[in-house]
């Protein structure tokens, strides 16, 4: 699930003395890279164990900060109410942000909100629109999920074809 930790922040630099400029710099930016990357894996592991007030607590400020990963965990605690009241305005923020930046759990979390009308408006493009997002980067959930949406038309026009399409990609 943790596919797109993007843990890899900061790096540059990466000699004793910080690289270019003073060795105080590149230790409190070394420094600060590790403490986020320390509150990154407690605070997945909070999220793994069903800590969520926990996780949501670690995990926030590093949301704010445009971790992805932190983005998308915060916007399903903030979604389902887990470690928090229910925040449908906070979820769909930090969902959209994940899933603008290519988050492919975040893109299916996207599209499943405009499938259902959970924090958005019911659009049934906007969930195709999402659900393909995540399908091609090879999400099958995504991908199944399409092939209902066009077997089915609820949400948008009925299209065998594309069914057939995005259950093949899912594998069936």
């Amino acid at each position: 699930m943790a596919a797109n930790d993007d843990a890899a922040r900061g790096g540059a630099g990466g000699g004793a003395d910080g690289g270019a400029g003073s060795g105080v710099s590149g230790g409190a930016d070394a420094a600060g890279v590790a403490a986020d990357t320390t509150a990154m894996a407690s605070g997945i592991a909070a999220f793994e164990a069903r800590q969520f007030t926990r996780a949501l607590r670690l995990l926030s400020p590093l949301a704010e900060s445009g971790e992805i990963e932190a983005m998308y965990r915060c916007a399903i605690m903030y979604q389902n109410g887990l470690g928090v009241q229910v925040h449908a305005a906070n979820a769909e923020r930090l969902m959209r942000a994940a899933a603008e930046r290519g988050h492919a759990l975040a893109q299916h979390g996207m599209g499943f909100m405009y499938m259902e009308g959970d924090c958005v408006e019911q659009d049934g493009e906007q969930a195709v629109h999402w659900f393909t997002q995540a399908a091609e980067q090879g999400l099958a959930g995504s991908q199944t999920t399409l092939a209902m949406l066009y077997e089915e038309g609820a949400l948008v026009g009925k299209n065998p074809e594309l069914a057939k399409h995005w259950m093949k990609k899912a594998g069936f």
